[in-house]
This record gives structure tokens, sequence and C-alpha cells, in this order.
């Protein structure tokens, strides 16, 4: 089986649309039990949710807030994402968030991040925005790969057509998330390391971070 590691990230996104919510990935259902187990118990005015994809995760920000803005940049994620999210106070929005987020400042109680900054080089802009817009006092939520899943050569891939297509990725260290969130003024309430329950004694497959403006 050949791998290709040429195709761009959102290329790649559009084509994984077709098949992501059924292909066998313990990635996604991970991070789904992390952020209901992180956020249920929240109750918010406005959520902004950066990388939506298919809204795994939507649903349940549809259900603790009073309107949701789901971002991502690959539309055909964003039509399968309406497919299954048809909440009246869901807002889909095709963006990019490397570059100015079409959000008012201090407009969000809560902003979420779920397995994006892995294929963000500058982790900085996207802390700058997230502070920009949220309310004092808010939110702003991120679970992402481990990053010793990542010094091990782990990152996102799919098949098609007997070829791997891995997605471009960039290693972010806990240090990184840490000194980067600190320089953009947020303080950290929380930081977890989770295991999928078929891997307890093996690394970490995610870490998440809960900081507030």
């Amino acid at each position: 089986m050949r791998a290709n590691t040429n195709m761009s990230i959102q290329a790649a996104y559009d084509h994984w649309s077709a098949t992501y919510d059924i292909d066998e990935n313990l990635t996604r259902d991970l991070d789904r039990v992390v952020t209901r187990e992180t956020l249920m118990g929240l109750r918010c005015k406005s959520v902004v949710e950066i990388g939506c994809g298919t809204g795994k995760n939507t649903l349940l920000l549809s259900q603790i807030a009073e309107k949701v803005y789901a971002i991502d940049f690959s539309a055909r994620m964003i039509e399968k994402a309406k497919e299954k999210v048809t909440s009246a106070n869901v807002i889909f929005v095709t963006g990019d968030i490397t570059k100015p987020w079409a959000c008012s400042h201090e407009s969000a109680n809560l902003i979420t991040c779920n397995l994006v900054l892995e294929h963000i080089e500058d982790l900085s802009f996207i802390f700058s925005e997230a502070f920009r817009v949220l309310v004092k006092g808010g939110y702003f939520f991120i679970c992402e790969l481990h990053p010793f899943r990542q010094y091990r050569g782990t990152q996102a891939n799919f098949q098609r057509n007997q070829e791997v297509i891995k997605i471009p990725a960039f290693v972010h260290h806990i240090s990184d998330f840490f000194n980067t969130a600190k320089n953009h003024g947020f303080m950290l309430e929380d930081f977890k390391e989770w295991w999928h329950e078929q891997e307890q004694n093996k690394l970490p497959r995610l870490a998440s971070f809960l900081l507030r403006k």
C-alpha cells in the first residue's frame, strides 16, 4: 500500500469527509468522549467551534449553548455536518482559521478546538484570535493528538484506493501549548491526558487543555 503525503490539508479533509464518520478511528472516538466529559456541565450564550469537521461535537455544543458558530475550511466536511446537525441554533461557516476570524470582539463564552492544531504551524495566531473573541472569563477548550504519539510518527491519515493519505501535521510540545497560552493572557484551568479504553498501558492518545481568559 502506497503512502501519499503530497495532498494539501484542505484537499485531504475534503476527500476524507465521505468516510470520516465510519472509518475505524480511536482518536476521533476518544475526542468525542473527552469533549462531552469536559463540557457537558457548561451553559453558554455563544460558542465558536473552530474546525467542526463533520459535526462530531457540534450536536453536544448545540445542547449547552444558545448559539453555535461551527467553522471549518472543508466545505465537504461541513456538508456532512449539516446532514447530522439540524439544530436551529447552529450556524455553519466555511472559513480558514489561520486568517482573521469573522467573529466580533468579546462575542463568545466558549471556543472549542478539537484535533485541529496539529495541522496549524503557528499556534500564536490561533490563541491571539481566541483571546480576542472570548468574553472576559470565557473558556478556550483544546483537545489534540498527544505529542508523545507524534514523536513516534503518528499523524492523521486515511485510506483511499489502496493508498494511505497522510495529512500534513506539525508537532507542538505540551510546553508549546502552555507557553503560548500564557503569552496571550490565558490562565490554565485544567490539563488532562487521555487513553482510549483499549490502550490503558500505552502512551496517552490525547491531551486536553481548558483555558480561561
